[in-house]
C-alpha cells in the first residue's frame, strides 16, 4: 500500500501529472489518516502531516511522487430554500451556531448533510427542504486561511 504524504490545493500541483483519483465523501475528505482506494482500486494509506480539508480538484502527491487527483463524490445532501431571503440568512446563521456544515450555493440556497433533528427545526421554520445526491462541500471557517502549499495556518502564521 502506498502512503499518500502531501496534499496541494487545485492550482497549486502538477494536475497534468495525475496518474489516478480517488473519489471520497465529506467525511472522507476531512481526514489525516485513513486507508482509501483510488477509483482503479489501487490501496493508498492517507498519511498527512497535518489534518487536511481536501476538495474537488486537489491533489495528493504518494511517497514513490506519483500523484493522485481528488474527487468528491456525489453523497446524500438537503437543499435548504426559503421564500424570504433574510430568513434563510438567520437559518444559516443558527446553523453556524450549532457547528452543522453548511454549503453556500447561491443567496437563496444553502446545503447540508441529512439530520433529521437539524431538518425537522428546518421546516418548522418554514424552510423548503430538497433530498438529492451531489457532492458536498461546506463553508470553511473564517479563522482560518490558506498557505502555498494547501496547509491550515491560524491567524498567527503558525501551523
Amino acid at each position: 500500500m502506498h502512503n499518500a504524504v502531501a496534499h496541494r490545493r487545485k492550482g497549486l500541483w502538477p494536475e497534468s501529472q495525475a496518474e489516478a483519483s480517488v473519489t471520497l465523501d465529506f467525511e472522507a475528505r476531512h481526514s489525516r489518516r485513513a486507508a482509501v482506494t483510488t477509483d482503479r482500486g489501487e490501496q493508498i494509506l492517507l498519511n498527512l502531516p497535518n489534518p487536511e480539508i481536501m476538495a474537488e480538484g486537489d491533489g495528493l502527491r504518494l511517497g514513490d511522487g506519483r500523484w493522485v487527483a481528488v474527487r468528491a463524490a456525489a453523497e446524500p445532501v438537503v437543499e435548504v430554500r426559503h421564500h424570504d431571503p433574510r430568513q434563510l440568512l438567520r437559518l444559516a446563521w443558527h446553523l453556524g451556531n450549532r457547528h452543522v456544515p453548511a454549503e453556500i450555493r447561491s443567496p437563496a440556497l444553502l446545503r447540508i448533510l441529512p439530520d433529521p433533528a437539524v431538518e425537522q427545526v428546518l421546516a418548522r421554520a418554514g424552510a423548503q427542504l430538497t433530498k438529492l445526491e451531489a457532492p458536498f462541500h461546506a463553508e470553511q471557517g473564517i479563522h482560518e486561511h490558506r498557505g502555498e502549499n494547501g496547509g491550515r495556518k491560524d491567524r498567527r502564521g503558525s501551523r
